[in-house]
C-alpha cells in the first residue's frame, strides 16, 4: 500500500505539515502555520479516507527532523500495562509515560528531553499501589526513573537543577520507614515522598514545581497540597482522576516547552514537536484532547502540534458542549483542495473561556483521491496488456471509480483485487467484488476483496458507542438496511431481524451510530455512502442460496407498505418516496414484480405525467438482484411484451430508467437514444398530457449521455462530483 498516496501535497516541503512543524522533511525551516496559540487538528472522515496512513506518513516523513511521536489510541497496550496497578496507573498515564519515554531517547536536533515535571506527578500517584507500603512505592517510582534528566555521555557535567531527583533518593528515604505498619495511602509515606522530590532539588527546580503543582484545582499556590490533591484525585477515580490525568498531560507539554524556549532551547532546538493520536475518538483519545482544548481555552499556551483523527465530520460530540447539532457552529476547516491553509484564530470576545472547545480545533478534511490518481493506482496495479485497446481497464476504472466514491482505502484494495481481473461482458460493477485478493502476511491466504473490504470498514471499525451485547450482529443488521429507503423501513427491517434479541436497537440508534462512525448520510437512502451500501448488498444477495435473503427482505417491506396503502396514501415516515405506493412498487420491483409495477404504472399515467414521471424515478431508484440482466434487452424491445402499445413502452421505459438510477454500469450514448426513444414515443400517444413528455426526453437523455443520475441525492452527487 502507498503511504502518500493523495496525500503528496500535504506532505511536500512546502505542504501544510511542513508549516506546522515549521521544519520540512529535508530539515528546513519553514515560517510556522498559527501560533504561539495552537488550534488541535483533527483529521476527519470515516473508515477508508486514510486518517490513520496519513498520520503514519507524517511520522515516517517528519520524526527524524523534528520530536514526533505516534500514538494509537484504541490499543489496548496502556489499559492491559495499567491493570496491575490500577490504584497507581490508568491507560492514559501509560500512554503519557510512553509519549515521555520515546521523547526521552530521541537523538535529533537538540538531543533527549526531560521530564521532571511530569515525573513528580506519576511519583506521587505511584502512592497508590495497592501494597501501599514505602518499597512497593518506591518500586512504582523507579518505574519512571528515566524520565527527569536528559541521557548525557558519561564524565560531562550536566547543569540541570533537577539532577539528585531520584539516583537512589527516593528509595532511600522512604525504606527509612520500611517495617513500619501504615494504613493504604498513609500520610507518611506521601510526605517521605515529597521529602524526596523538593529537598534535593536546586532553588530553580523547587520554583518550577511551586508554579507547576501551586496551579492544581484547589491548592491555593501550595504545591505540596497540589500534589497530595492530585495524587487523591487519581485514587478517587471517574472525573476525579480525568482531572488528574489531565494535568499530568499539562506537565509532560509544559516539559517540552521548558525544553524549546528559553536561550538554550532557542539555539538547539528548531521546529515543533508533535503528538500524533490515531484513533482519537477512543475513550483515551477523547481525554487527551479534552485535556488540551481545555487548558489552551484557559489560557495555557504550549508549541506541542496535536494531530488526532474524527470520524465524525463535526470533529466529536465532546467538542460542542452538548449543543444538538442544528444549534452548532462548525469549526474552522481545511480542504487540501482550496490550496492554503486558512487562517485560524481563537474567539477573544467575553466567554470566550467558556466557548465550546471545537472553538480550539482546526477540522482537515480527508482529500478523496481525484479520478487522475484513481486511474493512476488502477493502471499502476495492472499485470498484463491490453489487446482491445484498454477497453477493460477503463470499465474497471469506472467500476472503481463508483465503488469507491474516491475513498482512498476502497481504491487501494479494489486496484489491487482487480489487477489480473477481467470484468464479464455487460457487467455490473458489483462483480469486480468478487475478485480475489491476498493480503501481504496472510498466509497467501486469498478471499474476495468484498469480505475484506468489509472486514476492514465495518468490523475493524465498530462505532466507539456500540453497545457490546452488539458486537457481533452488527454487520449482519448493516447487511438488511442496505434496503432500507428512510426510518420507517429501517425500524421494520430492525424489528424482524432482532425479533429474538433481548436487546435492540432502532433506525434512531444505528443513524447515530453510523454518523459517529463518520459514515455519510442521504435524504433517499438509510445506507448513506454509495460504495458500502453496494459493498452490504452484494453480501445481502449472497447471504442465501439465490438471494432469499435479499428476496425476503424486499417481500417484508413490500408486504409492510401494502398493508399500510390500504389506508390513506400518504407520504411515509422519513419523506425518502411521494407516497406508500411508490414505496411498496420500489420493493416490489426489486423481488420480482416487475410487470406488477409496469401495469400500475400504465394505468396511472394518464393525465398526470409530470407527477408520473417522478414516481418513476422513485420507484426505480434501485439495486439490481444478481443473476442474469435482461433489462438492457428488456429496453431496447428485444425481450417480447404482451399488452397495448402504452403499457409496452412504459415496460421498456422503466428498464430503461432503472439501469440508469442504479448508478453501477455504464449507461452512455445507447441508453440516451433508448430513453429519448421511448419518452418520445409516449409523448405522441393520445392520453391527456403526452405532450409534457417531449420535454423530459431531452432531459433525461441529456442526463444519461454523460453518466449523470436523473433522481439527484446525496450519494449520487458524491458521485456525480468523483468524475
Amino acid at each position: 500500500m502507498c503511504e502518500e498516496l493523495g496525500f503528496e501535497k500535504l506532505l511536500d516541503e512546502e505542504g501544510f505539515f511542513a508549516r506546522l512543524f515549521g521544519r520540512a522533511p529535508s530539515g528546513a525551516g519553514k515560517d510556522p502555520l498559527y501560533g504561539p496559540d495552537l488550534p488541535v487538528v483533527l483529521l476527519t472522515g470515516g473508515p477508508g479516507m486514510g486518517k490513520g496512513r496519513l498520520l503514519r506518513a507524517v511520522r515516517d516523513r517528519f520524526a527524524a527532523k523534528v520530536p514526533v511521536i505516534h500514538l494509537d489510541c484504541a490499543s489496548p497496550v496502556y489499559a492491559d500495562r495499567a491493570d496491575p496497578e490500577p490504584g497507581a496507573r490508568s491507560a492514559a498515564t501509560e500512554a503519557l509515560v510512553e509519549v515521555a519515554g520515546r521523547l526521552s531517547t530521541w537523538q535529533g536536533t537538540g538531543g533527549s528531553f526531560a521530564f521532571p515535571r511530569l515525573f513528580t506527578g506519576l511519583a506521587v500517584i505511584a502512592t497508590g499501589v495497592a501494597e501501599g507500603t514505602p518499597e512497593a512505592v518506591a518500586t512504582e517510582a523507579e518505574r519512571y526513573e528515566n524520565l527527569p534528566q536528559k541521557q548525557r555521555l558519561r564524565g560531562l557535567a550536566t547543569g540541570d537543577f533537577w539532577r539528585g531527583v531520584l539516583r537512589g533518593a527516593i528509595r532511600n528515604l522512604l525504606t527509612t520507614l520500611s517495617g513500619q505498619a501504615f494504613d493504604p495511602y498513609s500520610a507518611a509515606v506521601s510526605n517521605a515522598l515529597l521529602d524526596a522530590l523538593f529537598e534535593r532539588l536546586a532553588p530553580r527546580g523547587r520554583a518550577e514545581l511551586e508554579r507547576i503543582y501551586g496551579a492544581y484545582p484547589g491548592a491555593a499556590g501550595q504545591p505540596r497540597i497540589g500534589l497530595r490533591i492530585l495524587a487523591a484525585d487519581f485514587r478517587a477515580g471517574g472525573e476525579a482522576r480525568e482531572v488528574a490525568e489531565s494535568f499530568l498531560f499539562r506537565a509532560l507539554r509544559e516539559d517540552l516547552e521548558a525544553a524549546f524556549g528559553g536561550p538554550a532551547g532557542w539555539l538547539r532546538r528548531v521546529g515543533r514537536p508533535g503528538l500524533l493520536l490515531d484513533h482519537a475518538e477512543a475513550p483515551l483519545g477523547e481525554r487527551l484532547l479534552r485535556a488540551v482544548l481545555t487548558d489552551r481555552r484557559g489560557g495555557q499556551r504550549d508549541r506541542v502540534v496535536i494531530v488526532g483523527t474524527a470520524r465524525r465530520s463535526d470533529g466529536g460530540a465532546f467538542l460542542h458542549g452538548g449543543l444538538p447539532p442544528r444549534e452548532v457552529t462548525p469549526p474552522a476547516e481545511y480542504r487540501p483542495a482550496d490550496g492554503a491553509p486558512p487562517d485560524w484564530t481563537r474567539r477573544t470576545d467575553e466567554g470566550a473561556d467558556r466557548a465550546p472547545l471545537a472553538d480550539g480545533v482546526l477540522l482537515l478534511r480527508m482529500p478523496l483521491l481525484t479520478g487522475d490518481q484513481l486511474r493512476r493506482e488502477t493502471v499502476r496495479r495492472q499485470r498484463y496488456a491490453e489487446p482491445e485497446g484498454g477497453a477493460n481497464r477503463r470499465r474497471i476504472d469506472a467500476a472503481v471509480a463508483r465503488l469507491s466514491g474516491g475513498r482512498p482505502h476502497t481504491v487501494i484494495r479494489l486496484a489491487a483485487a482487480a489487477a489480473a481481473f477481467r470484468m464479464p461482458a455487460d457487467a455490473n460493477d458489483r462483480d469486480i467484488l468478487d475478485a480475489p485478493l491476498r493480503l501481504p502476511g496472510d498466509d497467501a491466504t486469498e478471499r474476495p476483496v468484498a469480505e475484506v473490504l468489509l472486514r476492514e470498514l465495518v468490523l475493524d471499525q465498530l462505532p466507539v458507542r456500540l453497545p457490546t451485547e452488539h458486537h457481533a450482529h452488527w454487520l449482519d443488521l448493516l447487511t438488511h438496511l442496505s434496503v432500507a429507503h428512510d426510518t420507517e423501513c429501517a425500524d421494520v427491517l430492525l424489528r424482524h431481524h432482532q425479533s429474538g434479541h433481548v436487546h435492540h436497537l432502532t433506525a434512531h440508534h444505528v443513524s447515530r451510530l453510523l454518523t459517529d462512525t463518520g459514515w455519510p448520510t442521504c435524504e433517499r437512502h438509510f445506507i448513506g455512502d454509495f460504495g458500502l451500501r453496494q459493498l452490504l448488498v452484494h453480501r445481502l444477495y449472497g447471504l442465501r442460496p439465490g438471494g432469499a435473503a435479499w428476496y425476503a427482505d424486499h417481500h417484508l417491506l413490500r408486504d409492510h407498505y401494502a398493508e399500510r396503502a390500504a389506508g390513506p396514501d400518504t407520504p411515509s415516515a422519513g419523506g425518502a418516496f411521494r407516497s406508500l405506493t411508490a414505496h411498496r412498487m420500489n420493493h416490489h420491483l426489486v423481488s420480482g414484480g416487475a410487470d406488477d409495477v409496469v401495469s400500475h404504472l400504465a394505468a396511472t399515467l394518464p393525465g398526470r405525467p409530470r407527477q408520473w414521471c417522478a414516481e418513476l424515478l422513485e420507484i426505480a431508484q434501485a439495486p439490481y438482484p444478481g443473476g442474469a440482466d435482461a433489462r438492457r434487452e428488456r429496453a431496447q424491445g428485444l425481450v417480447p411484451a404482451e399488452g397495448p402499445p402504452l403499457r409496452r413502452t412504459v415496460d421498456q421505459l422503466l428498464h430503461a430508467v432503472w439501469l440508469c438510477e442504479e448508478r453501477t454500469r455504464p449507461t452512455g450514448k445507447e441508453t440516451a437514444r433508448t430513453l429519448a426513444k421511448l419518452l418520445d414515443l409516449l409523448s405522441i400517444m393520445d392520453f391527456d398530457g403526452a405532450g409534457l413528455l417531449s420535454r423530459t426526453a431531452t432531459d433525461w437523455s441529456a442526463l444519461a449521455e454523460n453518466e449523470q443520475p436523473l433522481l439527484r441525492c446525496t450519494c449520487t452527487e458524491q458521485l456525480r462530483r468523483r468524475r
